[in-house]
């Protein structure tokens, strides 16, 4: 009888470091850039809000398939801002692979984690190839999920030395800087950590921002970027959505993940656009022409550069895939008919 590997989170976490993760991610981008890959636009389907799942949440479907390594599949993924309230991350779904010689569905992994690693690791591949080499200055705007990982991520490419620390809710800055000082944290030794009462206070300074929150309305404004800052724009993923200013988005050389995906769903970008403060042709490219050198980066220290960062299905397949083939490799995961 045929059967599917079901992966948890904890298999996710545990087999899926994030510079490995970094790794796979910046391949996937390079096959991107090479038309290597199927990667249909993702769809939405928008969920009205009631008493029980108030705020309004919504459902994705990201299909996509890669010929190396060789497999196809589907994320299907629920965004419910609310969820923090409930204890409960926003995003929660799963990951399916199936074979692409067979078209047989080879394994079932949480989308959570997956998400949480990989959002984080093309912010990661970003920075590698745009921050200035010298980046030890961290700002990071939000205090969830994403701002977990993006600390692995942003230590991973850079020798960071100091994090600056906001968050939307009282207390949340503190109490991130408290999970990550505390033993089982995941920062590296010797980093020293800021707690912020504003953006603005936190984004002074920083030599790298990341902007990871739910914030539909500018949370990052433009005129605090000092030259030769880097951007993650992260949390803001629909076109009505952006957590960075029309001025931001124009002082800055702009790069993406993929383009189709920035010039449908990117708010950051649209909502500048329409404000006549940008060109659509502000947008220089997607990091995988960066990584396969059909596309300069930075060329000043004094540049600010900006990854706009929407999240494709190709991230969850190759990181999926890997956590895939380690699991069996190690026998973990539960064994299911299908």
């Amino acid at each position: 009888m045929p059967t599917i590997l079901v992966l948890s989170g904890d298999d996710v976490r545990a087999l899926l470091p994030m510079g490995d993760c970094i790794d796979v991610v910046a391949k996937s981008l390079r096959s991107l850039a090479r038309d290597e890959v199927v990667l249909p636009l993702r769809t939405i389907m928008h969920l009205e809000a009631t008493p029980e799942t108030a705020p309004p949440g919504f459902l994705g479907t990201m299909p996509a398939a890669l010929a190396e390594p060789p497999v196809c599949g589907v994320k299907v993924v629920t965004v419910f801002p609310g969820n923090h309230a409930l204890g409960l991350d926003s995003h929660l779904g799963m990951v399916q692979l199936f074979d692409a010689a067979t078209g047989m569905p080879i394994a079932l992994l949480d989308a959570s984690s997956i998400t949480a690693i990989r959002t984080a690791a093309a912010s990661g591949v970003a920075t590698e190839v745009l921050a200035r080499p010298d980046a030890r200055c961290l700002a990071l705007l939000g205090t969830g999920v994403q701002a977990d990982t993006h600390l692995d991520a942003m230590c991973a490419v850079r020798p960071i030395g100091h994090v600056k620390v906001w968050g939307h809710s009282d207390g949340s800055a503190q109490r991130f800087v408290d999970r990550q000082s505390a033993n089982g944290g995941t920062a590296p030794a010797g980093i020293t950590f800021e707690v912020c009462d504003t953006p603005q206070q936190a984004v002074d300074g920083a030599d790298i921002v990341c902007t990871v929150t739910s914030a539909k309305e500018p949370i990052l404004e433009g005129s605090w970027l000092r030259p030769g800052t880097h951007v993650n724009a992260v949390g803001a993923c629909a076109p009505q959505a952006r957590e960075v200013d029309a001025l931001a988005m124009a002082r800055a050389l702009v790069f993406t993940d993929c383009r189709e995906s920035a010039e449908n769903e990117a708010g950051d970008l649209l909502l500048a656009q329409a404000e006549g403060v940008i060109e659509a042709d502000h947008l220089r490219g997607e990091i995988g022409d960066v990584l396969i050198g059909r596309l300069a980066g930075r060329a000043h220290d004094d540049e600010i550069t900006l990854y706009e960062s929407l999240g494709i299905g190709i991230f969850d397949l190759a990181a999926g895939h890997l956590v895939y083939v380690r699991a069996r490799a190690q026998g973990r995961g539960v064994e299911a008919p299908i």
